[in-house]
């Protein structure tokens, strides 16, 4: 655990480095803690930027038999990044990042319009980054629609374990 906290700390100093922007004095880990998150530089205004962290430990074991993880509504936009890339959170966006054992990469869903969105195939720890405005409130819940979680935009990445979570309203 602490080195993939490590590797996640030096990849996002890396990123925040090459992008010019300031990388905080202590970054907290992932994994029960939140991940500081980088205001863009004025080349990208209200944008945050992180760092997509490395693989699951058991990515490989588990990708035969995986299913590509889905949103229903389809989200604003969706792709896949690889391990260590940016991951940047425009302004107005919930984004999202779930482990799609199908592929082998982080799959990346960035919530603009309001709804609640229906989730399959989503496992494991994933994280989200809440870059909205307004102060709206964002709920995941169960498959009973019970609240598991609300939260409100703090531009910060957060850890989130997937599996009981059947949707997610965005605002």
């Amino acid at each position: 655990m602490k080195i993939w906290k490590s590797l996640l700390i030096s990849a996002l100093v890396l990123v925040t480095t090459t992008l010019g922007l300031t990388t905080p004095a202590s970054a907290a880990g992932a994994m029960g803690a939140t991940v500081p998150a980088q205001a863009a530089s004025t080349q990208n205004p209200g944008k945050v930027v992180a760092t997509h962290p490395a693989a699951p430990a058991d990515a490989r074991t588990r990708s035969l038999a995986a299913a590509s993880p889905g949103m229903s509504p389809a989200p604003g936009r969706n792709y896949h990044s690889d391990p260590g890339s940016p991951w940047v959170c425009a302004s107005q966006w919930l984004c999202i990042i779930v482990w799609d054992y199908s592929v082998g990469k982080w799959e990346d869903f960035e919530l603009l319009s309001c709804n609640r969105y229906g989730l399959s195939n989503w496992e494991d720890t994933g994280y989200f980054l809440d870059n909205q405005t307004n102060n709206v409130l964002s709920t995941f819940y169960d498959q009973g629609s019970n609240v598991l979680r609300t939260f409100r935009p703090d531009n910060q990445v957060h850890d989130q374990y997937w599996s009981p979570v059947w949707s997610i309203r965005n605002c």
